[in-house]
């Protein structure tokens, strides 16, 4: 089972960490477009576009304790196996036997999970919170890094930054990606320890190698930006290309920008507007403007008007304005423009109801 890795507990504390220059070079301003192709089918409902940063970040999410690894040697693992099935009553008695026979970190840490989440228990974050300190004082890294977060979200105790920076570089150097990736963010937000973009750099390589795609699209940004490594636009996009194939939404877009310019990587438009496509459909504003920029000059993709003024409807609404497309729509079809705003009431409903 994979490893869980969110940190919302350092989002707002990342959010200045670094700028990078991804859209320094723009698409060219829409040209005047063929007649308007039929309207393609409105899409079901979006759950909810949601507005990338171009900065480093972790994930936006609630963050969530890492799941247990099934041990490597010995009995077969039934207590794991069972979780991975969803029989959590069964897991957790396993798991308790081998607590009680062997003291094995791994079940203590499944049982911690267990609690964490209230599967097949109650939830108790300060019994989660007590595995997972057993389980990282036998050595177990997945422990370490959940135990981590709980000390950043002060679940089943206090706060604890200091600790929770202990605990991810315990899990680190035991090769845990998550952790090295989280730890490369404290590094660059220069708390818990001293600004350092160059040790943010390693950790960030040491997940990255791991396949970490967060991990990836971060050290993507410190080449193009030379900070703590050597400036390199060509190894940026080759780690902008691994994170987008890893559907990283924020590598998607960036990479598609890349590919459209031909920064660091060979230049493909019809590949960036591929990509474009994919990330806006994903809720990305900016691959929205960007795809309607490329819809309206034909660059890429065939020219579709309506598609356009659509998908700049869309990305107007969700942060990302663009003055030389509202000139564009203001230019065409009255009935080309009422089939863009039909086409485009689906996202915009759900990104209103995304904010509510």
């Amino acid at each position: 089972m994979r490893t869980v890795h969110q940190l919302s507990a350092l989002g707002a504390l990342i959010a200045t960490a670094i700028a990078c220059n991804a859209w320094a070079q723009t698409t060219p301003a829409p040209a005047k477009a063929p007649a308007a192709q039929p309207a393609a089918k409105a899409p079901a409902a979006h759950p909810g576009p949601k507005v990338p940063t171009t900065k480093i970040k972790p994930a936006p999410t609630v963050a969530k304790p890492a799941q247990p690894a099934p041990a490597t040697a010995g009995e077969p693992d039934l207590a794991f196996g069972a979780f991975q099935r969803g029989h959590y009553l069964t897991a957790f008695a396993e798991a308790m036997r081998r607590v009680e026979e062997k003291s094995d970190p791994k079940a203590m840490t499944l049982l911690a999970e267990l609690y964490a989440n209230g599967y097949g228990v109650g939830t108790d974050d300060k019994k989660a919170a007590e595995w997972y300190r057993l389980a990282a004082a036998r050595g177990d890294r997945e422990a370490m890094f959940a135990l981590a977060l709980f000390r950043f979200q002060g679940r089943g105790g206090k706060k604890d930054r200091d600790e929770a920076a202990k605990l991810l570089a315990s899990a680190a150097k035991l090769g845990h990606a998550a952790a090295a990736y989280d730890l490369a963010l404290l590094y660059l937000e220069g708390q818990q320890f001293r600004q350092d973009f160059a040790r943010a750099a390693e950790l960030f390589k040491t997940a990255a190698q791991a396949g970490n795609p967060e991990a990836q699209y971060a050290l993507a940004t410190l080449y193009k930006e030379g900070r703590g490594v050597p400036r390199d636009r060509e190894e940026a996009g080759r780690l902008l290309a691994a994170a987008a194939l890893a559907y990283n939404l924020d590598a998607q877009v960036e990479y598609a920008i890349a590919l459209f310019n031909g920064d660091g990587v060979t230049k493909d438009e019809a590949a960036a507007g591929a990509l474009l496509q994919q990330a806006a459909r994903r809720g990305s504003a900016i691959a929205q403007n960007r795809l309607a920029r490329m819809l309206a000059a034909g660059r890429g993709i065939p020219a579709d008007p309506v598609h356009a003024m659509k998908w700049h409807l869309v990305a107007k609404a969700g942060g990302a304005g663009d003055v030389s497309l509202d000139e564009f729509a203001a230019k065409q079809k009255p009935e080309d423009r009422a089939a863009a705003e039909q086409a485009a009431k689906p996202w915009l409903a759900a990104l209103k109801e995304s904010k509510s």
